[in-house]
């Protein structure tokens, strides 16, 4: 652990108060895409299947039952709850994630460090993690007027990846014989994804105007 991993898994877990805090509170989903957060549950339950059976530290526990927590609460609300899932906007978020989540499971099956269930679920969880914000993305260019807890939340997750970069390097140059490229580049495609958004994102910030992204 050092700082930067830390300040990575706080702006995590920012983004997902953020959400919670929309949803919850003003009883809206709106602009959140129900595409996305299902394939972040699917990305946290084949990334921690581990959670019952290899201990690493509590924080580290706590963690993983937060967002594990996090993401199905997400997708009821949005699903299920009687008042939320009427601000859901189901023709403007029709992105085909199943066109995501195939090529996740092939590509882990061909590429991984080892050819074990538990690794090549840790490893399809990092591939569709890179690309799970695109149904998100997609609905936020369709979208006008976007608010702005929905704008914080899309900004912090892209922070988040970024801070882990950070450490990445930090760790690489810190600590003996640390080379991961599964999830170096994983993570470099996750963030890369971001940059338009990001760029947008500080110009409405700058010019005090209300973030919108160009069609």
């Amino acid at each position: 652990m050092n700082i930067f991993r830390l300040a990575g898994d706080m702006t995590h877990l920012a983004s997902v108060l953020v959400l919670l805090l929309k949803i919850h509170t003003i009883k809206s989903c709106a602009g959140v895409s129900l595409k996305t957060q299902e394939l972040y549950a699917i990305v946290f339950t084949t990334r921690y299947l581990d959670i019952f059976t290899d201990f690493i530290s509590l924080y580290n526990t706590v963690m993983k039952l937060i967002f594990l927590g996090s993401s199905y609460s997400i997708v009821w609300y949005i699903r299920r709850h009687k008042i939320v899932r009427r601000s859901y906007d189901k023709s403007q978020d029709t992105f085909r994630h199943v066109f995501l989540i195939l090529p996740c499971v092939v590509l882990a099956l061909l590429i991984n460090e080892k050819l074990t269930f538990k690794e090549v679920m840790w490893t399809f969880s990092l591939y569709l993690e890179a690309v799970a914000i695109l149904p998100q993305l997609v609905l936020l260019q369709r979208t006008k007027n976007i608010d702005n807890l929905t704008g914080q939340y899309v900004f912090l997750l892209g922070a988040y990846r970024g801070l882990y970069i950070v450490n990445w390097v930090y760790r690489y140059f810190t600590e003996p014989h640390f080379v991961h490229w599964i999830t170096w580049i994983s993570g470099l495609v996750q963030t890369l994804l971001y940059a338009d958004f990001f760029y947008y994102y500080f110009q409405s910030w700058k010019n005090n105007q209300k973030l919108q992204l160009p069609a």
